[in-house]
């Protein structure tokens, strides 16, 4: 602290578990910043950022002041790999291979050596694709928040990847996450750290769905939807969000499309982006609109998770995701609040975070199963 404290006026120093958080007003003649103000920037060993909004020539600093932790990343490339051969396995599944494995519940207890069997019949030319399209969406998205997080100098952990039995999970996976060890300061902080991972997965799904849906084919066939997974003599009928419901017409037109597995990965993806955006708790779409409107998230929040109760009448999986938010948030619908909450939101940010509101509604699917 002591090469830049002869460029403020006033600073406040606060710490907060393994970081010091410097607020600090800046001398007007170095608000440039002046060469010798940005050059002494330069040699911070952290991150700084101008709070505009916040008073003239207000700037925050952050650095670690702990080692960080030794990272287990022999525990993320396992689980990676294993959730790339479980994905992988689903891909077959959704593409009607006929792969013996485990398939039911009453198969655990041999589990173990089923797996490695269904492994060993994994083929290139069947789930590969979806596989590397559906991991890499999720990497993609996971990645956004770790580098967002990394920016602001906030200890985050690589992702970690669950992976699913497809007998539990048709896609082979539960999802990622990352873990964030270190308070978020401000809203700022919050709004970018959690709208960059949705945008960034969903950027990547919806390449992959355009892909995959000039891929894909056109049937005479009238069912619930206009989207379908054929696998073997089984149909899936997915839904359609306004997002898909447009790349659908743009490149495919009317009529029932059999989905590619590049169009069936892309679809999980915006689907995977849309529950990550209800503005709930500790979802994606809980942080920003947080950062967006403050305590009233949690108004939002109680009226948004009220009507997937409703909408669970009509699909129960609604049911399941809503008892899983509350898990997720110890039992609160409202977002825990940021260690600076008076500190406002610098006009920048609003486009950004009512942008990231407009597409959870141009991904949301009421009802995204029709078996």
């Amino acid at each position: 602290m002591a090469p830049l404290a002869r460029f403020f006026t006033v600073w406040r120093t606060v710490t907060a578990r393994d970081r010091e958080i410097i607020d600090a007003v800046v001398q007007p003649e170095h608000r440039g910043p002046s060469p010798e103000f940005a050059a002494a920037l330069k040699e911070w060993p952290g991150s700084h950022y101008w709070a505009h909004g916040d008073g003239v020539g207000r700037m925050v600093l952050i650095r670690s002041i702990a080692p960080s932790p030794k990272e287990r990343w022999w525990l993320h490339i396992l689980l990676f790999s294993v959730s790339f051969l479980t994905v992988w396995m689903g891909g077959a599944l959704l593409s009607g291979a006929d792969v013996a494995g485990p398939v039911s519940l009453r198969d655990i207890p041999n589990f173990g050596s089923q797996f490695i069997h269904w492994v060993l019949q994994l083929r290139v030319d069947v789930g590969l694709d979806f596989a590397v399209a559906l991991m890499g969406i999720l990497l993609a998205h996971e990645m956004g928040h770790y580098v967002a997080a990394k920016r602001y100098t906030i200890n985050a952990s690589p992702p970690f990847f669950l992976p699913a039995p497809p007998f539990l999970n048709v896609i082979g996976t539960f999802g990622a996450f990352i873990r964030l060890r270190s308070p978020v300061v401000d809203r700022r902080q919050l709004m970018d750290v959690g709208a960059a991972g949705p945008w960034l997965g969903f950027v990547v799904a919806l390449f992959v769905l355009l892909i995959g849906l000039q891929r894909s084919d056109v049937i005479n066939e009238v069912g619930p939807t206009q989207l379908v997974v054929a696998f073997g003599q089984y149909r899936i009928y997915l839904g359609d969000s306004l997002i898909t419901q447009w790349a659908r017409l743009w490149l495919v037109g009317e009529g029932t499309v059999v989905l590619h597995p590049l169009a069936q990965a892309g679809w999980f993806g915006v689907l995977v982006t849309m529950l990550n955006l209800l503005p709930l708790g500790q979802l994606d779409g809980g942080h920003v609109l947080y950062a967006l409107v403050r305590e009233r998230q949690k108004l939002v929040g109680i009226l948004v998770w009220l009507s997937l109760i409703v909408l669970g009448f009509g699909f129960p999986f609604w049911w399941l995701w809503a008892g899983f938010t509350l898990l997720l948030g110890s039992g609160r619908i409202g977002h825990p609040t940021v260690l600076d909450r008076h500190r406002a939101l610098p006009r920048s940010r609003f486009p950004l975070g009512w942008a990231t509101v407009l597409l959870f509604v141009v991904t949301f699917m009421p009802v995204p199963f029709a078996l």
